[in-house]
């Protein structure tokens, strides 16, 4: 802005406006195959899958990181601290989700009493197919006379057919189950044979546990 003045005149005012371009704001991208999980650069040439749209992203609470995409079982390095987590909600809100809910009372049934059946050989309880996965190997499964037990919480990337128990890298871990096939509040053993990515593809949870994820994954952001 210029002020220019004569003699007995009032200023003049000369103002300049700045014409700036507008500022475009990139979209983040997802996986094509998982729109709820985010990608953003990382480390040499790898990308960050995480499930918030966090711009940089807490690597401390993404997925893991892989050096192609779609991730792959060889490309992906998991992040142990996202298992840690993941299980934690698990833990507190399993008993609440519908589908493990309806597992549990199907799996109740006399019909399912026989999925979950478990053998001890030399002191370890192993399931029939001798994978060792989850709680639901401790214990017999649910039915059989009201005693209760354990049911499987699947990764929903490959659910089993019903009356068969999954790959063990597609189980997330065990609810415990009463014996009128429901879920026992807090009681939940993880598997350790799970894996965030398998041939069939990322982490697929219910609707109702990925927000619950989503919400202690925001928790945890806002800590700092």
């Amino acid at each position: 802005m210029s002020f220019l003045q004569r003699a007995g005149t009032r200023p003049l005012v000369r103002s300049f406006q700045c014409h700036r371009k507008p500022q475009f704001i990139r979209p983040l991208s997802t996986l094509e195959n998982n729109p709820h999980i985010y990608i953003s650069p990382g480390p040499q040439g790898t990308h960050i899958l995480t499930l918030l749209p966090t711009t940089p992203p807490n690597p401390r609470l993404s997925l893991g990181t892989t050096g192609v995409l779609p991730p792959t079982p060889n490309s992906f390095h998991t992040n142990p601290h996202f298992l840690t987590l993941l299980h934690e909600t698990l833990r507190t809100h399993a008993h609440n989700c519908p589908e493990v809910q309806a597992s549990a009372a199907t799996y109740a049934s006399p019909g399912g009493s026989s999925i979950f059946a478990a053998r001890r050989t030399h002191g370890t309880a192993v399931s029939k197919g001798g994978s060792g996965a989850g709680g639901a190997n401790l214990q017999g499964g649910v039915g059989g006379g009201g005693v209760g037990g354990w049911a499987h919480v699947y990764d929903l990337r490959n659910p089993p057919p019903f009356g068969r128990v999954g790959d063990p890298g597609d189980i997330i871990g065990s609810v415990g189950v009463d014996g009128n096939g429901r879920v026992v509040e807090g009681r939940y053993e993880a598997c350790t044979a799970y894996r965030v990515v398998a041939n069939e593809g990322i982490l697929g949870l219910s609707g109702y546990l990925r927000g619950k994820l989503v919400e202690r994954l925001e928790e945890e952001e806002r800590k700092g």
